[in-house]
């Protein structure tokens, strides 16, 4: 408890550290000033047996408390102080949504643990490098949802992120229904910039509206749209459901790249293909490079003095001393 408090402390008069040297020198003062009474002073040794008491034990207390009250004294003159920052954030920031396939083909292992989870990782990092823009979650897969609308509220975010699994909707690729759903989410916004990052592992084989119907609508919008094409080059690991169990089968790659670079392109966005874990992972923070927003972040510190705490142990100890110096330490002539 002690040690937490000392690491939220900082000194604004840190010099006054260096009148700690007066400490070794009173305690060589006090040892030599000690032997020399010792000296003076001639007795036979039963009568010092006699005067073995514990008073003679802690007979250096006051001179230690004193010491202690001196060292905490030069902890309250280097003025003892709690930091606090806060930060104003100004300026155009960006609203962007993820769009997530969340359909069968994501839970293929070929990403670790699977591609689902590999792109819920990658999502949460990136809403956390994206300190003030605001950011929706849309998933789909034979229809599409919204997981989260626009927010800056990064809790509530990644709580959504992380609440992302496969068989929420039903089973497909709708691509088209995902990108308008996503369009929707953005269509009404003030932001001078507004971008969808698509992601899918498949071809467009359901939904309600076609692909390229959205990617006009996103258009007209002015959004920009960042198309992710997830999924190893042949063929992937795939759980799949049977009468006697859940086995595992290798299932084809197939992703529509003429589509997702299409709409990439005739937005102004990009096309990525990410193989594995760790181009997914610098995709991402590719985007982030060229998406950024133009902000300007303000820091106000504040200080808090904490030098009272030392000042009251300080004349604890001193009244300690006194108190033990005047009765039971007290010297009769």
């Amino acid at each position: 408890m002690l040690f937490d408090y000392l690491n939220n402390i900082t000194f604004n008069q840190p010099w006054f550290f260096s009148l700690l040297v007066i400490i070794p020198i009173l305690i060589v003062w006090y040892v030599k000033r000690h032997d020399k009474r010792q000296g003076a002073i001639i007795i036979s040794d039963i009568t010092a047996k006699g005067l073995s008491s514990w008073k003679t034990s802690f007979r250096y207390l006051p001179f230690v408390l004193r010491l202690l009250a001196i060292t905490v004294i030069i902890f309250a003159l280097a003025r003892p102080q709690t930091k606090y920052e806060e930060q104003n954030a100004e300026g155009e920031g960006v609203d962007i949504v993820l769009c997530i396939d969340v359909s069968g083909s994501m839970t293929a292992q070929d990403f670790t643990p699977n591609r689902l989870e590999a792109a819920k990782n990658v999502a949460i990092d990136f809403v956390n490098k994206r300190l003030t823009d605001r950011i929706g979650i849309v998933i789909f897969s034979g229809e599409s949802f919204t997981q989260c609308p626009l927010t800056t509220d990064h809790g509530v975010l990644i709580t959504a992120i992380q609440n992302i699994r496969n068989g929420l909707l039903e089973d497909g690729t709708a691509i088209g229904s995902g990108l308008g759903t996503s369009v929707d989410r953005l269509r009404t916004s003030k932001a001078k910039s507004k971008v969808i990052i698509l992601l899918t592992d498949g071809e467009n084989n359901g939904g309600l509206i076609d692909p390229k119907t959205a990617k006009e609508i996103a258009k007209a919008f002015s959004i920009k749209v960042y198309t992710i094409g997830v999924g190893t080059n042949g063929y992937a690991p795939q759980p799949v459901q049977t009468p006697m169990g859940v086995v595992m089968q290798n299932a084809k790659v197939s992703i529509d790249e003429g589509l997702l670079k299409e709409i990439a392109g005739e937005t102004g966005g990009k096309y990525f293909r990410a193989t594995d874990n760790a181009t997914l992972a610098g995709i991402y923070d590719e985007i982030n490079g060229l998406e950024r927003s133009k902000v300007e972040i303000t820091t106000l510190t504040r200080y808090t003095e904490k030098f009272f705490p030392f000042v009251i142990a300080a004349l604890i100890l001193i009244f300690l001393e006194l108190l033990l110096r005047f009765t039971v330490f007290r010297k009769f002539p």
